[in-house]
């Protein structure tokens, strides 16, 4: 049975599905910007939500710190970059396919 987690890595600008210790998908993401960047630490996928509207994409799976998540994105020019409110912004096709594939309470590792 595989064991998903995710590490998303701020200074490659890229999240990284594992199954245990071996990388499956490495997937380019936007993460936040110098005022509201993205919070280092250990979180878990508590909810998913598919279409929640705006500028969150086609799908948002929010983290345990209240108010994070990785989400889609209707700019898909902002991936690659410095641009969101803290959250990890991936395009609507990736997010769509990390959601087919980890359950709520997938670890999410995110490092500077």
């Amino acid at each position: 049975m595989p064991h998903y987690r995710i590490i998303v890595d701020l200074s490659e600008r890229s999240l990284y599905l594992l199954d245990g210790d071996r990388v499956v998908r490495r997937f380019p993401v936007g993460i936040g910007k110098m005022l509201t960047q993205t919070p280092a630490g250990e979180y878990w996928i508590v909810n998913k939500q598919p279409n929640p509207g705006g500028p969150f994409g086609v799908f948002w799976m929010g983290l345990s710190r209240p108010h994070y998540g990785i989400h889609g994105t209707n700019d898909p020019s902002s991936i690659g970059h410095e641009v969101s409110h803290g959250c990890i912004r991936m395009y609507n096709e990736d997010v769509l396919q990390l959601a087919a594939i980890v359950p709520i309470g997938t670890r999410v590792t995110i490092r500077p």
